[in-house]
């Protein structure tokens, strides 16, 4: 426990040191009031909320910023810790954003409309005596660093994701890109890219795939990395941690990544904190069943399925994966998302009554939670390496900033 400990505090740490290197007008503890801009989706909500009240524990004052769809499910006070306010705008989705929605219109209103609400709230926090000093925003929204330019407000970019992934993406766009396309129609060709292992089409993200309807996927990545060119030796802080993506992170030269994470509820770090053993951003309202469904089961025995909350599988994919989860003949957890106007997805599968009997179908899960029954996000940070290791490493990577 005591080496968790260590390394819990480390991390914390770093955060400081790396915001304190990022934004100098932050360095007293008079004055460090830090804006978070975040994308209105749970994979993006959740971390960087956490991300928000790690900030706060440091004392930094952190103002957190989306669209109304994704702050509706956010707690208010008093059960946000002091020092962190919640700002939402509409970004025309209130609702929230649907596959069957203009996904251009959609990028287009939330630019417009985002930088607006950053403009006010710059504007205001300088009339009210306390301005904001630094920002840090997605590499979704890359329009946030020209609001921070205007005001002259130094800034960062969050990539939620692997450091793995990232690098990914930017050798698609620098000197691999045909490579990678090739590898994605092959399963059978491999590749191996600087500072990364080699890798299938099978380890590809989906935007470079065949099988990818997402127009606006690779297009909206090139602007963001276009983005991050026009500045010398960019900040991109990362989920990760050194011990885990080593290489990773160090490969991309002309980028600074700086591995912050994992930015995970600290108990699953320490053990510290019950008020504090989830996600404060869940979108759906949670269900304590399926955690006693699986305390029921042996450990490593439940396979878990999930595409996350946009994609909407059809008929023959769903029933595919049904008839593949009986011929397993193990327990699984299926998390199976509502439809529009809350069509349930699973009365439509031949042989639910089947399913139910082998496992646990569900419309939705936290998947931390779900995780901490096999102890995985311990488990990963004590993967790879001491604290000391990654304090030397971070700290060498501080001296550039």
């Amino acid at each position: 426990m005591k080496h968790m400990e260590m390394k819990y505090n480390i991390t914390y740490y770093k955060l400081f040191k790396l915001i304190t290197n990022i934004f100098p007008d932050c360095q007293t503890m008079v004055h460090r009031h830090v804006a978070l801009l975040t994308f209105p989706a749970r994979g993006a909500t959740n971390p960087s909320l956490q991300l928000a009240k790690n900030l706060v524990k440091l004392g930094v004052k952190v103002t957190f910023v989306s669209s109304v769809s994704a702050q509706r499910h956010i707690p208010k006070s008093p059960s946000l810790p002091q020092g962190l306010t919640i700002l939402a705008f509409s970004d025309g989705y209130d609702d929230g954003i649907k596959l069957s929605d203009d996904q251009d219109r959609f990028r287009s209103e939330l630019k417009n409309r985002g930088s607006k609400a950053l403009s006010q709230l710059f504007t205001t926090s300088i009339e009210e005596g306390y301005p904001v000093t630094g920002l840090v925003y997605p590499m979704t929204l890359s329009w946030a660093a020209d609001v921070a330019r205007a005001f002259n407000i130094p800034f960062a970019v969050f990539w939620v994701q692997p450091a793995c992934i990232f690098n990914i993406y930017f050798h698609y766009f620098n000197e691999y890109g045909d490579s990678i396309r090739k590898i994605s129609s092959d399963p059978s060709c491999s590749i191996q890219l600087p500072g990364l292992p080699v890798l299938t089409s099978h380890d590809l993200p989906t935007f470079l795939l065949p099988s990818n309807t997402f127009s606006f996927g690779l297009t909206s990545m090139k602007e963001q990395l276009d983005a991050l060119n026009e500045e010398a030796n960019p900040i991109v802080l990362v989920n990760t941690f050194d011990a885990l993506e080593t290489e990773a992170l160090r490969t991309i030269g002309k980028y600074n990544l700086l591995s912050i994470g994992p930015l995970v509820p600290s108990t699953f770090l320490d053990g510290s904190g019950p008020r504090n053993t989830s996600f404060e951003g869940n979108l759906r309202q949670k269900s304590l069943d399926y955690m006693e469904w699986l305390d029921s089961k042996p450990q490593l025995s439940v396979a878990y399925v999930s595409f996350g909350s946009f994609i909407t599988l059809s008929k023959q994919q769903m029933e595919e994966i049904a008839r593949g989860l009986m011929e397993s003949d193990r327990p699984f957890l299926w998390v199976i998302r509502a439809l529009e106007f809350g069509e349930s997805q699973e009365d439509k599968l031949s042989n639910r009554e089947e399913l139910e009997k082998r496992g646990l179908i569900v419309p939705w899960c936290s998947q931390v939670d779900a995780k901490k029954w096999k102890n995985l996000a311990r488990e990963a940070v004590e993967d790879g390496g001491s604290s000391n290791i990654n304090l030397r490493t971070f700290v060498d990577g501080v001296k550039n900033v």
